[in-house]
């Protein structure tokens, strides 16, 4: 792995650490939450309602601060919306510790730290190009998926652990000591002021935002390839069916979530050749056909053994089509637009899934669980082919040659920027 970032650039350790940070103690979190609503009520329903009340927040806040980051002073509201989510996990806290938690008030906060996250996320994915040389955005775009990946893998584990043996209101506390630690981190990081007049945030500006998206066809099929992965090759919510009743081995539901995460954290480590590759259309189409691949060879798997393997493989090329997809985007982007295209990014991978698990158990029940995973990981493989084919522009996006990656590359050098 590619680690000059973290060497040239302090505000790139800054942010890094940050990230980390916030992706470790959102999953403690995100461990205790559900688990609190099911101990109160009982109800797969309860727990199922909480993705509901987090979807419309999600959409609006994650727009609205897309649009907020191209305006506004982009570590600022870094530090502030840190500090909001850390008002509103004190507030999950001061409620599991009290003798009869109210459900109502983990639905609103949830809710509320949602819309606070969706504000945030624009301006971290937005600035942090700003903080390396041009040539270094792949290595940082890396480095910065290993982050979260650490706080993916490891974040859940300690919140079960506390869950056990100390109580859930522990979890919150762990994780509002992570929010402190990460808005300080941003806070030392030096301003980083828009360099052209900026857009106040509104729906004209997010209307902008969407036909740049649209017009770049690069663009589109970085996002198009994303949202047919997911839809179709998305079956997480099978898991459980496919330990218990197909591979009879309930045990080890807990390998099947997380060796994904494993295959995206080998594939990061060894992901110093990606600074070697300009064909980045080619490689994410490729990247993601070999997702779809696996996927659907998981649900022909013969024992669970054979079907981890895959699953490490599927997470291994959905990251490396990950990181060539962020490059394209922090490359290409122009410095105003950054913050606009990340919400839409983001809405990209966070609708996607939900369509995805809506679509592999509908298929399951009128079909079977092997069928479902199987036919959406080869139908992932032929939904990518097709956009490669009706995108020429992405398949063929050089770049060295691209006309964005040129007019940014030329743009920062005659800024002569450096990293902090």
């Amino acid at each position: 792995m590619d680690v000059t970032p973290l060497r040239t650039s302090r505000d790139f350790r800054l942010l890094f650490l940050a990230g980390t940070i916030f992706y470790l103690g959102g999953m403690v979190s995100y461990v205790a939450v559900p688990f609190q609503i099911y101990d109160l009520t009982g109800s797969n329903f309860a727990v199922g309602a909480i993705g509901l009340v987090e979807l419309v927040p999600l959409v609006v806040f994650g727009l609205y601060g897309g649009a907020l980051a191209d305006h506004v002073d982009r570590r600022r509201l870094l530090v502030w919306t840190g500090v909001g989510q850390l008002a509103l996990t004190a507030v999950l806290a001061v409620n599991a510790f009290r003798d009869d938690p109210s459900i109502w008030v983990i639905f609103v906060v949830a809710g509320l730290l949602t819309a606070t996250g969706a504000l945030q996320r624009p301006s971290r994915e937005a600035l942090m190009p700003r903080t390396v040389r041009h040539d270094e955005i792949p290595a940082a775009n890396a480095l910065t998926s290993f982050g979260m990946q650490i706080g993916v893998l490891i974040g859940p584990a300690i919140g079960g652990l506390l869950v056990a043996y100390v109580g859930i209101g522990w979890c919150f506390v762990v994780d509002v000591l992570g929010l402190a630690l990460a808005s300080s981190l941003y806070f030392w990081m030096r301003p980083y002021p828009h360099q052209v007049e900026t857009t106040p945030p509104s729906l004209r500006a997010i209307g902008e935002g969407w036909r740049y998206a649209v017009r770049r066809k690069d663009l589109l099929g970085t996002y198009l390839v994303d949202i047919v992965c997911m839809l179709l090759a998305f079956p997480v919510v099978l898991f459980p069916a496919l330990a218990a009743d197909i591979f009879e081995h309930p045990q080890l539901l807990g390998l099947l979530y997380t060796s994904e995460t494993v295959g995206a954290m080998l594939a990061t480590v060894l992901s110093g050749w990606t600074g070697r590759v300009h064909h980045h259309g080619r490689a994410i189409v490729l990247a993601a056909a070999a997702y779809g691949l696996f996927m659907g060879l998981v649900g022909l798997a013969p024992t669970i053994g054979v079907a981890l393997g895959f699953l490490v493989l599927a997470g291994a090329a959905d990251m490396i089509s990950g990181v060539f997809r962020g490059t394209v985007w922090n490359q290409t982007i122009p410095e105003h637009m950054r913050g606009r295209l990340a919400g839409i990014e983001m809405l990209s991978y966070s609708v996607g899934p939900i369509g995805g698990q809506v679509r592999s158990g509908l298929v399951a029940d009128l079909w079977s669980v092997r069928g479902s995973i199987a036919s959406g990981g080869f139908a992932c493989v032929a939904g990518v082919a097709i956009a490669a084919v009706a995108l020429r522009e992405f398949w063929s996006y050089d770049a060295r040659t691209d006309e964005h990656a040129v007019a940014e590359r030329e743009l920062r050098a005659a800024r002569g920027e450096q990293p902090a």
